[in-house]
């Protein structure tokens, strides 16, 4: 019998600007553009680097912002879904950052980014609640709403698994 591999380690990014708007990224399958959605900036852990380096790099990578203020992880979720022609299984750390920067240049994007990620832009609250758009994590504008009202959880919150 295999023994499962462990999930993926994955950081994760909630960027608020000055205005509390939320960057999100928009992406789609690599070889079929009809099926998108939202998702927040962030990915895996590349060496010995920590979560909060993985999340700052991919922050970069994928946006281009580096004037960033890291704080603390909000959330924590374990998902799997497919992407790619393969099953990702992953553990995933959201982490609250704040920024001024809010203009964009995804210039590190890897090979299956370019294929899979068709833009971003910045969301308000009430825009991604609004939304009809498929957005992940799930409840993300709850969460959001519920971490503007409230402020960062004294400890993370560990949401439900997503299996897609």
């Amino acid at each position: 019998m295999r023994e499962a591999a462990e999930p993926r380690r994955v950081a994760r990014v909630i960027l608020l600007d000055p205005e509390d708007r939320i960057l999100l990224l928009h992406g789609h399958e690599p070889d079929d553009p009809t099926t998108t959605w939202w998702f927040t900036p962030g990915g895996g852990l590349e060496g010995e680097e920590s979560r909060e380096e993985a999340a700052l790099r991919e922050l970069a990578e994928e946006t281009g912002i580096t004037e960033v203020e890291l704080g603390p992880v909000l959330w924590r979720r374990y998902c799997s879904f497919p992407f790619a022609g393969r099953r990702w299984d992953q553990d995933e750390w959201y982490y609250l950052a704040r920024t001024t920067q809010t203009a964009t240049a995804p210039a590190g994007l890897t090979e299956l980014e370019q294929r899979s990620v068709a833009g971003l832009r910045w969301w308000t609250s009430a825009e991604l609640s609004a939304a009809r758009e498929t957005v992940y994590p799930d409840r993300l504008a709850e969460l959001l709403q519920r971490l503007l009202d409230e402020g960062p959880p004294s400890v993370p919150l560990v949401l439900a698994p997503e299996i897609v």
